[in-house]
């Protein structure tokens, strides 16, 4: 039997870190390569950064969705079934009207290209798409399901760190995902209101996969002070993080806390 060792790789695109770590017993090289390979087609698509990219010529007006690359209209429709699952929270619209998919095109690609992982055979691994977290299914169980929280603060500042740690072990969340101003400042879009979100300062959802706990944590950091009463209503387990740093969360979230 070949020796299990640990494989770590990080990836810059999108902007943002892409990080892998795991431990296996194959070789790792080929399964990573085509994985990233995913994240950077993700980017040349979707990016509204590059003119050239189809979702720019969207943009511009100087294609459809029907004639741009069939994955375009696929994130459209997913788009669409977010916005109707989250009443309307979710919006891959921008403030111009543009189509802007960034909201879920990373974690969307990002799980493929864990999955991508998982069919070369890598199972036992973490990843991290930008502060989201994504574990693969037959992750060992103990340290590596119990995920830290950061606090709302730029990592820059002195009072950055671990504001707590959810336990996933015994559960079937394989998934963290984290919206706030802590980085970025104001830039998750109200669509109720039509102005940017800004009653929370933070939030985080767990779920069994990545997608549906990126979505919702946007949509309940847009819905604000209505977000308790939303993730309720849909079942899904977050912690807020009001402006005055006091914490709340769903009961289901509150039985996986546990302290720094």
């Amino acid at each position: 039997m070949s020796e299990i060792l640990e494989f770590r790789h990080t990836e810059f695109c999108m902007g943002t870190v892409f990080r892998f770590v795991g431990r296996t017993d194959l070789e790792t090289s080929k399964a990573i390569d085509e994985a990233v390979a995913i994240l950077h087609e993700a980017d040349s698509i979707f990016s509204l950064y590059k003119p050239d990219s189809p979702l720019s010529k969207l943009a511009s007006g100087e294609t459809s969705v029907t004639e741009s690359v069939p994955v375009v209209s696929e994130i459209w429709d997913l788009c669409e079934k977010w916005t109707e699952e989250t009443e309307g929270w979710f919006t891959a619209f921008t403030t111009e009207h543009t189509f802007d998919p960034s909201g879920v095109v990373k974690t969307w690609a990002a799980n493929l290209a864990a999955e991508k992982l998982e069919q070369h055979g890598i199972t036992d691994f973490a990843m991290n798409a930008g502060g989201d977290i994504r574990l693969s299914k037959e992750i060992t169980p103990g340290f590596a399901l119990r995920i830290g929280i950061s606090t709302p603060v730029t990592i820059a500042s002195e009072e950055a760190g671990v504001l707590t740690v959810v336990d996933l072990n015994g559960s079937n969340y394989r998934a963290v995902a984290t919206s706030g101003t802590a980085e970025r400042g104001e830039h998750i879009w109200n669509p109720k209101t039509n102005s940017w979100a800004n009653q929370l300062a933070q939030v985080t959802v767990v779920a069994a996969d990545l997608v549906t706990a990126d979505v919702w944590a946007t949509a309940l950091f847009a819905a604000g002070d209505q977000a308790l009463a939303l993730a309720e209503r849909h079942g899904i387990q977050a912690l807020f993080v009001d402006l005055e740093g006091q914490l709340s969360s769903t009961k289901g979230f509150t039985e996986l806390l546990r302290p720094v």
